[in-house]
């Protein structure tokens, strides 16, 4: 690793802040996908400031991410957010102490936007910079949320691009337990939502539109997920969903859009339940943890909290506005990599497909 000139004093000084309780703030950006982001993070649990930028109305009128202009979004964006956070939180950059930015994984020119902009700024500064994984990134939520909360527990990650089971072993060690074998819960969410004309994103449509209908209606299944298996399988739900209104336009036949998105959703949530309690059991953990865009679905949160408190666990669900992509979870776990003595240097390239540390 090429580190910064000054880099292992300026390291050392903020791993020595923290130790002494008067941690430096640390600013992290998030740019992985449609959401250009910055914020403050003093002490890995205290958010000083979030700054998002959006790009969901530019992309809503395609059906979904176009990467070129996610990429070009972030470019045009990133500089007046990151000093939004900065203003927000009452400092100026000369304030930080280190900084940090998704590294992967994620669209990789947004990724590039991101750790170029921090990597910039990191040099500009000779402070310590940081990489940081994004799933970490959505697990580290929970910390914001849960003060007390500490390694090891069982997290289940469910996004757009991602569904994992995830044992958390330390704040830095992760053993992945379960994935999905097709589509993440997310992107079946977005999928089915086309197939019933919603607007993009679809989560939070379907999870609307379920709202008024009946979740029995339908038993939209995957015999994969019915297996002792803690992997999943969301293709062919959606598949079954899709061909149910192919099938029901060709004949001419009206279905109750709301019964079909109320039932997709139970369908999805009680797989993504009944495997993450399962793992949590099975391997001695009693603690289970959601985190990702998709924990912002009201029904998965619920039946969640339902499951881990018929079991005997105890559930962890970061606050709403920590779920979907931001850069205060990207902070958090920034923190805990950087005083365990992680850091990196000018030569880091961003990945497109890494997963997790171990």
């Amino acid at each position: 690793m090429s580190y910064l000139i000054s880099s292992q004093q300026n390291y050392e000084k903020y791993v020595a802040s923290a130790e002494w309780k008067q941690p430096l703030p640390l600013l992290a950006i998030e740019s992985s996908c449609d959401e250009t982001a910055a914020s403050v993070v003093i002490g890995g649990r205290s958010v000083a400031s979030m700054a998002v930028h959006t790009q969901i109305p530019v992309h809503r009128l395609y059906g979904g991410v176009v990467p070129e202009i996610a990429s070009r979004s972030h470019t045009e964006r990133i500089g007046s957010v990151v000093r939004e956070a900065l203003y927000a939180a009452g400092i100026e950059l000369d304030d930080v102490g280190a900084i940090a930015a998704t590294s992967s994984p994620g669209l990789i020119g947004a990724l590039l936007v991101g750790v170029s902009f921090g990597k910039a700024l990191a040099f500009s500064k000779q402070l310590p910079f940081l990489g940081v994984n994004h799933i970490e990134g959505h697990i580290a939520a929970n910390y914001l949320t849960y003060p007390d909360l500490e390694p090891p527990f069982v997290c289940l990650i469910a996004s757009g691009g991602h569904s994992h089971i995830v044992k958390v072993l330390d704040y830095d060690c992760f053993e992945l337990v379960g994935r999905t074998r097709d589509d993440a819960a997310g992107e079946a969410f977005d999928k089915v939502a086309r197939a019933l004309g919603l607007c993009y994103p679809g989560g939070p449509e379907i999870e609307r539109l379920a709202a008024n209908g009946d979740a029995g209606a339908f038993p939209f299944h995957a015999p994969f997920n019915e297996s002792d298996s803690y992997d999943f399988s969301f293709s062919g739900i959606k598949t079954a969903v899709v061909n149910l209104m192919h099938n029901a336009e060709q004949k001419g036949m009206r279905i109750n859009g709301a019964d079909v998105a109320a039932s997709f959703q139970r369908a999805v949530v009680d797989t993504l339940t009944r495997k993450s309690v399962r793992a949590a059991k099975e391997f001695g953990f009693d603690t289970l943890a959601l985190a990702g865009g998709v924990s912002a679905n009201g029904a998965l949160r619920r039946n969640m909290q339902m499951e881990c408190e018929r079991n005997g666990l105890r559930f962890c669900c970061p606050d709403m506005k920590f779920c979907t992509d931001n850069a205060a979870m990207i902070g958090c776990q920034a923190h805990y990599r950087l005083i365990k003595g992680y850091r990196d240097g000018m030569d880091l390239n961003p990945s497109a497909m890494s997963f997790l540390a171990e």
